[in-house]
Protein backbone atom coordinates (compact mmCIF):
# COMPACT_ATOMS: atom_id res chain seq x y z
CA UNK A 1 0.00 0.00 0.00
CA UNK A 2 1.37 3.42 -0.81
CA UNK A 3 2.68 6.10 1.89
CA UNK A 4 -0.06 8.19 3.19
CA UNK A 5 -0.49 11.60 1.84
CA UNK A 6 -0.23 13.75 5.24
CA UNK A 7 -4.02 15.55 6.06
CA UNK A 8 -2.33 18.87 5.80
CA UNK A 9 -5.34 21.61 5.81
CA UNK A 10 -5.57 24.05 2.73
CA UNK A 11 -2.75 22.02 0.96
CA UNK A 12 -5.22 19.79 -1.86
CA UNK A 13 -3.67 16.58 -2.74
CA UNK A 14 -2.48 16.26 -6.99
CA UNK A 15 -5.09 16.64 -9.37
CA UNK A 16 -4.72 13.39 -11.20
CA UNK A 17 -5.46 11.47 -8.31
CA UNK A 18 -8.78 12.77 -8.10
CA UNK A 19 -9.22 12.79 -11.96
CA UNK A 20 -9.53 16.97 -12.15
CA UNK A 21 -7.12 19.01 -14.42
CA UNK A 22 -8.31 22.34 -12.24
CA UNK A 23 -6.04 22.54 -9.37
CA UNK A 24 -9.19 24.75 -7.94
CA UNK A 25 -11.21 22.05 -8.09
CA UNK A 26 -9.22 19.46 -5.94
CA UNK A 27 -11.41 19.39 -2.44
CA UNK A 28 -9.40 16.61 -0.77
CA UNK A 29 -6.16 17.21 1.10
CA UNK A 30 -4.75 14.07 2.27
CA UNK A 31 -5.52 10.23 3.68
CA UNK A 32 -4.50 7.98 6.32
CA UNK A 33 -6.16 4.19 7.29
CA UNK A 34 -6.69 3.11 10.13
CA UNK A 35 -6.16 0.32 12.13
CA UNK A 36 -9.63 -1.05 11.59
CA UNK A 37 -8.82 -0.97 7.98
CA UNK A 38 -11.30 2.03 7.34
CA UNK A 39 -9.53 5.09 5.77
CA UNK A 40 -9.82 9.17 6.89
CA UNK A 41 -9.93 11.47 3.90
CA UNK A 42 -9.54 14.99 4.97
CA UNK A 43 -11.29 17.65 2.64
CA UNK A 44 -11.88 21.27 2.92
CA UNK A 45 -14.63 23.56 1.51
CA UNK A 46 -14.39 27.07 0.20
CA UNK A 47 -16.70 29.44 1.09
CA UNK A 48 -18.18 29.65 -1.98
CA UNK A 49 -17.55 28.32 -5.12
CA UNK A 50 -18.17 29.28 -8.93
CA UNK A 51 -20.54 26.10 -9.61
CA UNK A 52 -21.48 24.36 -6.13
CA UNK A 53 -22.63 27.80 -5.22
CA UNK A 54 -24.27 28.19 -1.37
CA UNK A 55 -27.64 27.57 -1.15
CA UNK A 56 -29.43 29.89 1.64
CA UNK A 57 -26.78 30.07 3.74
CA UNK A 58 -25.76 26.40 3.56
CA UNK A 59 -22.95 24.39 1.71
CA UNK A 60 -24.61 22.85 -1.46
CA UNK A 61 -25.23 19.49 -1.27
CA UNK A 62 -23.58 18.57 -4.98
CA UNK A 63 -20.44 19.95 -3.04
CA UNK A 64 -20.79 16.70 -0.92
CA UNK A 65 -21.51 14.60 -3.51
CA UNK A 66 -18.35 15.76 -5.67
CA UNK A 67 -16.31 15.84 -2.72
CA UNK A 68 -17.67 11.38 -2.39
CA UNK A 69 -16.84 11.41 -5.93
CA UNK A 70 -12.91 12.34 -5.62
CA UNK A 71 -12.20 9.93 -2.50
CA UNK A 72 -13.28 7.24 -5.58
CA UNK A 73 -9.87 7.92 -8.20
CA UNK A 74 -8.28 8.85 -4.62
CA UNK A 75 -8.93 5.12 -3.03
CA UNK A 76 -8.43 3.73 -6.45
CA UNK A 77 -5.16 4.29 -7.52
CA UNK A 78 -3.82 4.87 -3.62
CA UNK A 79 -5.29 2.27 -1.34
CA UNK A 80 -6.67 -0.45 -3.98
CA UNK A 81 -3.80 -0.50 -6.83
CA UNK A 82 -5.91 0.73 -9.45
CA UNK A 83 -3.14 2.25 -12.26
CA UNK A 84 -3.56 5.71 -13.54
CA UNK A 85 -5.46 5.75 -16.74
CA UNK A 86 -8.18 3.01 -15.58
CA UNK A 87 -11.63 4.21 -16.10
CA UNK A 88 -13.73 4.24 -12.91
CA UNK A 89 -17.40 4.08 -13.60
CA UNK A 90 -20.42 4.42 -11.35
CA UNK A 91 -23.08 1.40 -10.56
CA UNK A 92 -25.08 3.53 -7.87
CA UNK A 93 -24.76 6.52 -5.25
CA UNK A 94 -27.23 7.76 -2.39
CA UNK A 95 -26.39 10.38 -0.09
CA UNK A 96 -28.07 12.30 3.12
CA UNK A 97 -27.22 15.47 4.30
CA UNK A 98 -27.79 17.82 7.69
CA UNK A 99 -29.25 20.66 6.56
CA UNK A 100 -28.73 22.33 10.05
CA UNK A 101 -24.92 20.46 10.24
CA UNK A 102 -24.51 22.45 6.29
CA UNK A 103 -24.66 26.13 7.56
CA UNK A 104 -21.80 28.20 5.61
CA UNK A 105 -18.43 28.62 7.87
CA UNK A 106 -16.87 31.73 7.96
CA UNK A 107 -14.11 30.53 6.82
CA UNK A 108 -12.64 27.85 4.64
CA UNK A 109 -14.36 24.38 6.34
CA UNK A 110 -12.61 21.69 6.81
CA UNK A 111 -14.31 18.38 6.99
CA UNK A 112 -13.13 14.87 8.05
CA UNK A 113 -14.07 11.59 5.60
CA UNK A 114 -14.55 8.36 7.31
CA UNK A 115 -14.69 5.80 4.52
CA UNK A 116 -15.32 1.79 4.80
CA UNK A 117 -15.48 -1.06 1.88
CA UNK A 118 -17.22 -3.75 1.48
CA UNK A 119 -17.96 -6.07 -2.01
CA UNK A 120 -14.45 -5.49 -3.15
CA UNK A 121 -13.45 -7.74 -5.81
CA UNK A 122 -9.74 -7.58 -6.79
CA UNK A 123 -8.44 -8.76 -10.07
CA UNK A 124 -4.51 -9.35 -10.18
CA UNK A 125 -4.04 -7.27 -7.10
CA UNK A 126 -6.18 -4.39 -8.33
CA UNK A 127 -9.44 -3.31 -7.55
CA UNK A 128 -12.27 -4.25 -10.17
CA UNK A 129 -15.36 -3.58 -7.83
CA UNK A 130 -15.91 -2.18 -4.69
CA UNK A 131 -18.22 -0.50 -2.42
CA UNK A 132 -17.46 2.98 -0.24
CA UNK A 133 -19.82 4.07 2.77
CA UNK A 134 -18.55 7.21 3.87
CA UNK A 135 -19.17 9.47 7.07
CA UNK A 136 -18.72 13.30 6.72
CA UNK A 137 -17.52 15.38 10.04
CA UNK A 138 -17.25 18.48 10.32
CA UNK A 139 -16.42 20.41 13.61
CA UNK A 140 -17.44 17.44 15.42
CA UNK A 141 -20.93 17.15 13.78
CA UNK A 142 -21.94 14.69 11.54
CA UNK A 143 -23.00 16.51 8.25
CA UNK A 144 -23.69 13.73 6.01
CA UNK A 145 -23.42 9.77 4.88
CA UNK A 146 -23.11 8.32 1.53
CA UNK A 147 -22.85 5.21 -0.41
CA UNK A 148 -21.71 4.29 -3.40
CA UNK A 149 -20.44 1.14 -5.38
CA UNK A 150 -18.36 1.54 -8.56
CA UNK A 151 -16.29 -0.26 -11.00
CA UNK A 152 -12.63 0.11 -12.59
CA UNK A 153 -11.98 -0.83 -15.93
CA UNK A 154 -8.22 -0.82 -17.72
CA UNK A 155 -8.33 1.27 -21.06
CA UNK A 156 -8.81 -2.27 -23.35
CA UNK A 157 -11.84 -3.23 -20.97
CA UNK A 158 -12.97 0.16 -21.49
CA UNK A 159 -12.45 0.33 -25.33
CA UNK A 160 -14.96 -3.46 -25.24
CA UNK A 161 -17.41 -1.70 -23.23
CA UNK A 162 -17.50 1.66 -24.83
CA UNK A 163 -18.07 -0.25 -28.65
CA UNK A 164 -16.17 2.53 -30.55
CA UNK A 165 -17.67 5.45 -28.84
CA UNK A 166 -14.43 5.87 -26.55
CA UNK A 167 -12.58 8.07 -28.66
CA UNK A 168 -12.65 11.77 -27.34
CA UNK A 169 -12.39 13.84 -30.54
CA UNK A 170 -14.88 12.33 -32.20
CA UNK A 171 -17.55 12.32 -29.68
CA UNK A 172 -16.88 16.09 -28.88
CA UNK A 173 -16.71 16.46 -32.88
CA UNK A 174 -20.18 14.66 -32.65
CA UNK A 175 -21.91 16.39 -29.53
CA UNK A 176 -25.13 18.29 -29.90
CA UNK A 177 -25.37 21.65 -29.61
CA UNK A 178 -26.18 22.54 -26.19
CA UNK A 179 -29.03 25.14 -27.00
CA UNK A 180 -31.00 27.27 -24.94
CA UNK A 181 -31.23 26.61 -21.56
CA UNK A 182 -34.58 27.37 -18.84
CA UNK A 183 -34.64 30.35 -16.94
CA UNK A 184 -31.67 30.34 -14.47
CA UNK A 185 -33.44 31.50 -11.18
CA UNK A 186 -36.49 28.24 -12.20
CA UNK A 187 -33.60 25.55 -11.44
CA UNK A 188 -31.83 27.15 -8.73
CA UNK A 189 -29.08 29.09 -10.40
CA UNK A 190 -27.48 32.42 -11.28
CA UNK A 191 -25.79 31.83 -14.37
CA UNK A 192 -27.22 30.44 -17.92
CA UNK A 193 -23.96 28.36 -18.74
CA UNK A 194 -24.77 26.39 -15.62
CA UNK A 195 -28.45 25.37 -16.79
CA UNK A 196 -28.51 21.39 -17.99
CA UNK A 197 -31.99 21.82 -18.61
CA UNK A 198 -33.49 22.79 -22.19
CA UNK A 199 -37.05 23.23 -22.58
CA UNK A 200 -39.00 20.55 -24.94
CA UNK A 201 -42.81 20.04 -24.69
CA UNK A 202 -43.83 17.40 -22.35
CA UNK A 203 -45.19 14.25 -23.89
CA UNK A 204 -47.52 13.72 -20.91
CA UNK A 205 -49.18 15.74 -18.12
CA UNK A 206 -48.06 13.73 -15.70
CA UNK A 207 -44.59 14.33 -15.48
CA UNK A 208 -42.41 17.20 -16.71
CA UNK A 209 -39.87 16.34 -19.44
CA UNK A 210 -36.90 18.30 -20.14
CA UNK A 211 -33.51 17.73 -22.76
CA UNK A 212 -30.31 17.53 -20.75
CA UNK A 213 -28.29 20.24 -21.96
CA UNK A 214 -24.65 19.42 -22.25
CA UNK A 215 -22.31 22.16 -22.24
CA UNK A 216 -18.60 20.78 -23.30
CA UNK A 217 -17.18 23.32 -22.85
CA UNK A 218 -18.37 23.99 -18.91
CA UNK A 219 -15.59 24.37 -16.98
CA UNK A 220 -16.64 22.52 -13.74
CA UNK A 221 -18.88 19.42 -15.52
CA UNK A 222 -15.89 19.16 -18.22
CA UNK A 223 -13.18 19.75 -16.31
CA UNK A 224 -11.81 17.55 -19.22
CA UNK A 225 -12.57 15.40 -21.86
CA UNK A 226 -14.90 12.62 -21.92
CA UNK A 227 -16.91 10.68 -24.48
CA UNK A 228 -20.07 10.13 -22.53
CA UNK A 229 -22.43 12.56 -20.08
CA UNK A 230 -20.50 12.42 -16.88
CA UNK A 231 -21.74 11.37 -13.88
CA UNK A 232 -22.12 14.52 -11.89
CA UNK A 233 -23.81 16.25 -15.02
CA UNK A 234 -26.74 13.82 -14.33
CA UNK A 235 -26.79 14.07 -10.54
CA UNK A 236 -27.38 18.34 -11.65
CA UNK A 237 -29.85 17.53 -13.74
CA UNK A 238 -31.80 15.62 -11.00
CA UNK A 239 -31.16 18.50 -8.65
CA UNK A 240 -32.67 21.21 -11.17
CA UNK A 241 -35.33 19.07 -12.30
CA UNK A 242 -36.12 18.47 -8.50
CA UNK A 243 -36.26 21.91 -7.81
CA UNK A 244 -37.88 23.46 -11.06
CA UNK A 245 -40.67 20.93 -9.68
CA UNK A 246 -40.76 21.66 -6.18
CA UNK A 247 -43.45 23.95 -5.13
CA UNK A 248 -41.20 25.58 -2.51
CA UNK A 249 -39.07 27.18 -5.58
CA UNK A 250 -35.83 27.37 -5.13
CA UNK A 251 -35.60 24.06 -2.40
CA UNK A 252 -31.90 22.33 -1.10
CA UNK A 253 -32.03 18.89 -2.02
CA UNK A 254 -31.57 17.21 1.22
CA UNK A 255 -31.22 13.57 0.16
CA UNK A 256 -30.85 11.26 -2.95
CA UNK A 257 -30.72 8.06 -4.21
CA UNK A 258 -29.53 7.38 -7.72
CA UNK A 259 -28.48 4.49 -10.20
CA UNK A 260 -26.73 4.44 -13.17
CA UNK A 261 -27.73 1.98 -16.09
CA UNK A 262 -25.90 2.79 -19.13
CA UNK A 263 -24.03 5.93 -20.87
CA UNK A 264 -25.55 8.80 -22.16
CA UNK A 265 -23.86 9.32 -25.09
CA UNK A 266 -23.07 13.16 -26.46
CA UNK A 267 -24.89 12.52 -29.87
CA UNK A 268 -27.97 12.16 -29.03
CA UNK A 269 -30.86 13.63 -27.37
CA UNK A 270 -31.23 12.38 -23.89
CA UNK A 271 -34.75 13.58 -22.08
CA UNK A 272 -34.88 14.62 -18.52
CA UNK A 273 -38.17 12.95 -17.05
CA UNK A 274 -39.80 14.41 -12.99
CA UNK A 275 -42.38 12.94 -11.62
CA UNK A 276 -43.79 13.64 -8.13
CA UNK A 277 -43.83 11.18 -5.22
CA UNK A 278 -44.81 11.27 -1.40
CA UNK A 279 -43.13 13.71 1.36
CA UNK A 280 -41.33 15.92 -0.90
CA UNK A 281 -39.78 12.90 -2.64
CA UNK A 282 -39.46 13.14 -6.93
CA UNK A 283 -38.71 10.46 -9.10
CA UNK A 284 -35.86 11.51 -12.18
CA UNK A 285 -35.01 9.85 -15.37
CA UNK A 286 -33.15 10.18 -17.61
CA UNK A 287 -33.63 8.26 -20.80
CA UNK A 288 -31.90 7.80 -24.11
CA UNK A 289 -33.46 6.10 -27.41
CA UNK A 290 -36.40 5.20 -25.50
CA UNK A 291 -33.85 3.56 -22.81
CA UNK A 292 -33.30 4.44 -18.76
CA UNK A 293 -29.70 5.34 -18.86
CA UNK A 294 -30.22 6.77 -15.00
CA UNK A 295 -32.76 7.19 -12.36
CA UNK A 296 -33.03 9.47 -9.17
CA UNK A 297 -34.96 9.72 -6.31
CA UNK A 298 -34.43 13.37 -4.58
CA UNK A 299 -35.77 14.70 -1.33
CA UNK A 300 -35.48 18.25 -1.36
CA UNK A 301 -36.30 21.04 1.61
CA UNK A 302 -37.97 24.17 1.31
CA UNK A 303 -35.51 27.05 2.65
CA UNK A 304 -34.61 27.26 5.70
CA UNK A 305 -33.62 31.17 7.05
CA UNK A 306 -29.98 31.49 6.66
CA UNK A 307 -27.40 32.65 10.11
CA UNK A 308 -25.56 34.59 7.48
CA UNK A 309 -28.22 36.59 5.30
CA UNK A 310 -27.05 36.99 1.77
CA UNK A 311 -29.97 38.31 -0.81
CA UNK A 312 -28.10 37.19 -3.64
CA UNK A 313 -28.91 33.52 -2.71
CA UNK A 314 -32.65 33.95 -2.36
CA UNK A 315 -33.59 32.77 -5.84
CA UNK A 316 -37.70 33.70 -7.40
CA UNK A 317 -39.70 30.91 -7.94
CA UNK A 318 -40.03 31.18 -11.90
CA UNK A 319 -42.35 28.52 -13.66
CA UNK A 320 -40.45 26.43 -16.19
Amino acid sequence: MPANIPCLPGIAVPKHLVHKRAPGEVFLTGWRTRPDAAVVITAQWPRTHSFYRPVHGRYDSLLFAETLRQTLPLLSHQVFGVPLGHQLIWGDLSFSVSTEAMQLADQPQDVTLSLTFGDVVRRRDSLTVGCVSMTAVAHGTTIGHARTRFSAHSPGVYQRLRAGRADLATARANALHPGPGLLPASVGRHLAQDVVLSPTQSPTQHARTWRLRADLDHPILFDHPVDHAPGMLLLEAARQATVCGHPAGNAAVTDMTTRFHRYVELDRPAWVRLAPGDNNVFHVRVDQDERTCFEAEVAAAAPLPSALPDDRERLPAVPC
